[in-house]
């Protein structure tokens, strides 16, 4: 039986060595960082061919762990593409390219394109995240299709939030994908 790779996605500016999902990646030893050629200036098209593009570099089944812009990445990459070995992902903090905090230079970003995802996926969410609301995220694992869980008032559920490697994020996902 092939073995899972992990497949960590980012948002905005990179996950650096204090948030949980580069402590993840630490953990698990089949994993992918996918990297884009512009971090701080996001441009929906090149991030989407990128993510692709790392994805298909990943040979057997893959599961997605995504933060902030990776879930949004996620589900764009989705509405256009498809992978049969992509077995699950994980989208944690999903923000709202119409909301006031999106940052203005990501691009192309809205008007969102996704549909119902063609894998299982868990979308976790904060009660006062500043970059989405509970609402938002609510809608939105309803349109993925996707049951979501509500883990309280952690803010982005980033390094900020000070979260370290994130135990009950893993339990989540240890629950939900069977590790």
């Amino acid at each position: 039986m092939a073995t899972t790779t992990y497949v960590f996605v980012a948002g905005i500016g990179n996950s650096g060595p204090d948030h949980w999902q580069y402590l993840w990646r630490d953990r698990v030893a089949d994993s992918v960082w996918v990297e884009h050629s512009s971090w701080d200036a996001p441009d929906r098209d090149v991030w989407v061919r990128e993510f692709d593009d790392a994805l298909r570099a990943v040979e057997g089944p893959k599961t997605i762990i995504a933060h902030s812009l990776g879930c949004t990445l996620v589900a764009e990459w989705a509405a256009e593409h498809q992978d049969e070995s992509v077995t699950g992902a994980f989208l944690v903090a999903p923000p709202d390219v119409r909301g006031p905090e999106f940052p203005d230079a990501a691009v192309g970003f809205a008007p969102l394109k996704p549909a119902r995802l063609p894998f299982p996926a868990v979308v976790v969410a904060s009660e006062d995240d500043p970059y989405g609301s509970l609402e938002h995220a609510t809608a939105s694992a309803e349109q993925l299709g996707a049951p979501l869980v509500n883990v309280g008032r952690k803010g982005h559920i980033n390094a900020d939030s000070a979260l370290g490697d994130w135990p009950e994020g893993w339990a989540l996902f240890s629950e939900a994908f069977d590790r």
